[in-house]
């Protein structure tokens, strides 16, 4: 059974508050709606006084949708569900983090869990991670996912790949294509997305692990660990890589100087790649994605270690590191994110919006000339924490939450 849950309008002489199951609608005069309309969305204090290298690097100016929408819880029953991808029918497959891939329904109809699927470690912050659907799927009916697999020594971020069966009970020929090495006895940090970029190679992310053993490896450039890959889907370098023949370089690696990346997507009209990443106490960052650019973690950062203490020699920047678009502290911790194509909502058209755990809402951010101009939060009145975003084939936005909902976000 679905709930439909009204969300905020813009410019309206009334702000609609509307909560989740067990909650109680409200109403709220809006004093000012232009002063609102510009305050940052952010209003608690920062964990540093570290300040930022440009104007609106953070807490740019809030924004919210003139269009009318509404978010309609579709399910509930779904198992710590991690990665969402969109079929060519509608439907989308998704992936819950203790192993198990499914295919839904637009209405919420959750099928059975596929069979064939590789083994996963679970632990922590592991398991069945991001998914993606071949371009070509109605020829091939190929999925691709990212897992974390258990391997001698530990563990690692991997990608593998296999055929929905005709009957869509299982994963025919599954074969794990790429491996991150090196493997680490750990149950953090992961990254875990994959994509399909235009010219059909796959945008593979990864983290450094956390510990401070790995941590140093998003700098190294033989290391799988921190990075952005680039990779073909036999799970060879794709030609054309920045490090490709460099010795003592990784030919797959696309860029480095990661953190944890669980957000990577195409920017719909000019194809540029981008990402975020997690930040520790502060210095979430959302990245424009440049072949062979180096990123900066652990040597820059505008986050503090969850003790309190500086990171490293406690420095925002440094040449020949790059800069983030944009950094959020506090952490709103960015997991999934798509650009909005379609032309449902006009003044959706190329805004990003990314999932988010600790900030339990879904970001909105507006970008021209790749800098964030506009943030604003959707669905923050439902408290979930949510994992993974995608566009559906009718112009609408599904999202999954760590507590097993699925909502649908759409023009009422």
């Amino acid at each position: 059974m679905t709930k439909t849950i009204p969300l905020l309008v813009a410019g309206a002489a009334l702000v609609l508050a509307s909560c989740g199951p067990k909650k109680t609608e409200q109403t709220a005069p809006v004093a000012d709606s232009a002063a609102v309309a510009n305050a940052p969305v952010e209003t608690k204090k920062a964990n540093s006084d570290y300040k930022p290298a440009f104007e609106g690097q953070t807490r740019t100016a809030g924004v919210k949708s003139a269009t009318a929408y509404e978010g309609t819880l579709l399910d509930s029953t779904l198992t710590r569900p991690w990665g969402i991808a969109s079929l060519p029918d509608g439907r989308f497959v998704v992936t819950e983090k203790g192993g198990s891939m499914k295919i839904v329904t637009a209405a919420g109809q959750v099928g059975a869990a596929l069979g064939g699927m590789v083994k996963v470690d679970s632990d922590g912050q592991g398991g069945l991670l991001g998914v993606c659907i071949d371009p070509a799927f109605e020829q091939n009916r190929m999925i691709y996912w990212a897992f974390s697999e258990p391997v001698t020594g530990g563990n690692l971020t991997a990608v593998a790949k296999g055929k929905l069966s005709a009957d869509e009970k299982k994963l025919e020929g599954v074969k794990v294509i790429y491996r991150a090495t090196p493997a680490f006895k750990g149950t953090l940090h992961f990254g875990g997305r994959v994509k399909f970029a235009k010219d059909g190679n796959l945008i593979v992310s990864t983290g450094e692990r956390s510990d401070l053993e790995t941590r140093p490896q998003a700098q190294d450039l033989n290391s799988g660990l921190g990075k952005v890959i680039r990779i073909t889907t036999d799970g060879k370098p794709a030609a054309g890589n920045p490090f490709e023949g460099k010795v003592g370089a990784r030919p797959e690696l696309y860029s480095y100087g990661h953190r944890n990346v669980q957000s990577i997507a195409f920017h719909p009209e000019t194809g540029d790649l981008w990402e975020a990443e997690f930040g520790p106490r502060g210095g979430d960052e959302l990245n424009r994605i440049e072949a062979g650019k180096n990123y900066g973690w652990p040597t820059i950062t505008y986050g503090i270690e969850y003790s309190g203490k500086k990171v490293g020699d406690s420095i925002q920047q440094k040449m020949d590191l790059e800069q983030p678009t944009y950094y959020w502290d506090p952490v709103i911790s960015p997991s999934g994110m798509t650009f909005y194509s379609s032309d449902s909502i006009p003044e959706w058209k190329n805004n990003l919006f990314i999932s988010c755990l600790s900030g339990m809402h879904i970001c909105r951010l507006i970008i021209e000339n790749n800098k964030v101009v506009g943030e604003e939060r959707l669905l923050a009145e439902v408290e979930q924490r949510f994992r993974d975003i995608a566009e559906g084939k009718d112009g609408a936005l599904y999202a999954v939450t760590d507590q097993g909902r699925l909502y649908r976000i759409y023009k009422k």
